[in-house]
């Protein structure tokens, strides 16, 4: 299983790579938008230096015609490192770049899936990971469950080793039904961690503990005091 961070957000990077079992961070254009006016190269090669060599980095290409993301691709891996995973949304163009990279020996995300027959020709093209958006087929009144279910069945029928990479979430939930349903990674944005930690129930838990350490042990006296 691997969680990955949907941000490029170098102070919450910094902050979550630190304290979570963080695999690897994801972008897009619109995530890139909420950090404003970057050196954007410079600004990716410091999410490399942060993350380190160990964890995936995904950058989106922008153009929507095959050169063109043929082209931004080559500037990401020469400008970044070659082991960045290029993301690449499944359009008809987009196939053509996920078999056109992968035959280049990139790494290739696959990325703006809403339907199962999406993920099965990026999965038939070679993608290593395949990146459907859970809350927006939810929204389009797709079964985002049983869609992730039947990618993972392709994926095992085939013996591909491409990853179902789930994206797009809301809430918690969500994140658990990807999962159970097969997904092997899911990248959250940091809202739906900080949801995950919020609940109050965690720090009344921890809270009760420490009173009742306490009541025998006195304020401030921990195990390593002893």
């Amino acid at each position: 299983m691997e969680f990955m961070l949907d941000t490029a957000n170098i102070p919450a990077i910094k902050r979550y790579v630190d304290t979570l079992p963080v695999s690897g961070v994801t972008s897009n254009p619109s995530i890139i938008k909420k950090e404003g006016s970057i050196d954007f190269f410079k600004h990716m090669r410091e999410i490399r230096e942060v993350i380190g060599a160990e964890r995936s980095l995904h950058v989106q290409v922008v153009a929507d015609d095959y050169d063109g993301m043929m082209a931004d691709a080559d500037a990401i891996v020469n400008h970044i490192d070659e082991r960045v995973y290029i993301k690449v949304p499944v359009t008809e163009a987009g196939l053509k770049v996920i078999k056109s990279l992968k035959a280049k020996g990139r790494n290739v995300t696959a990325t703006a899936i809403y339907t199962k027959f999406q993920a099965y020709l990026a999965i038939a093209a070679g993608a290593d990971y395949i990146a459907p958006y859970f809350n927006r087929m939810e929204n389009l009144n797709i079964d985002p469950t049983d869609a992730i279910r039947e990618m993972v069945n392709e994926i095992r029928r085939t013996g591909s080793s491409t990853k179902v990479l789930a994206a797009s979430f809301k809430n918690v939930g969500q994140v658990n039904a990807a999962l159970e349903c097969g997904a092997q990674a899911a990248t959250l944005g940091t809202d739906i961690f900080d949801q995950a930690f919020a609940m109050p129930s965690v720090s009344k838990a921890v809270s009760d503990f420490t009173k009742d350490w306490e009541s025998v042990f006195s304020a401030g006296v921990t195990i390593a005091d002893l």
